[in-house]
């Protein structure tokens, strides 16, 4: 997909029990417009940032992993609840990273828009970034 500069990224959750790093740039960065996403995380939409599976690790105390649906795993803290990553089979060698949780959000700046199909119709980020209806590259069927 997309690469981007810099080859360290840390952050934590609210409370600096779970920390990670990356130290890697990400493949790839995006928001994310689904339902699942915006009630894991209790935001009108999400940012992530796709980093190798490889050159990416928690630190401090394990993050707890919740099964949100079949194939998905979502990682967060279990004092502070702060929603840190998002895993699915479909993407086996990535962890895809909440970008609010970063030290340095500002270096994570999403490239593109998806599940589209699925945002709420108040919200309007006024950016030329390319969108998608589901998935990065998924056509627009309708």
């Amino acid at each position: 997909m997309m690469h981007m500069s810099g080859t360290e990224h840390t952050g934590h959750c609210l409370c600096g029990a779970v920390r990670y790093r990356a130290t890697a740039a990400p493949r790839w960065t995006s928001y994310c417009h689904c339902a699942d996403c915006r009630r894991a995380t209790g935001a009108p939409v999400t940012a992530y940032a796709g980093f190798a599976r490889d050159a990416f690790r928690f630190e401090g105390l394990p993050p707890a992993r919740f099964q949100s649906s079949p194939g998905v795993v979502r990682c967060f803290c279990s004092i502070c609840g702060t929603p840190l990553t998002y895993e699915g089979e479909r993407w086996p060698d990535e962890i895809h990273l909440l970008v609010g949780s970063a030290d340095r959000p500002e270096d994570l700046a999403p490239q593109l828009h998806v599940y589209t199909r699925d945002g709420i119709p108040w919200l309007a980020i006024a950016d030329n970034l390319p969108r998608y209806p589901g998935t990065f590259g998924e056509k627009d069927v309708s």
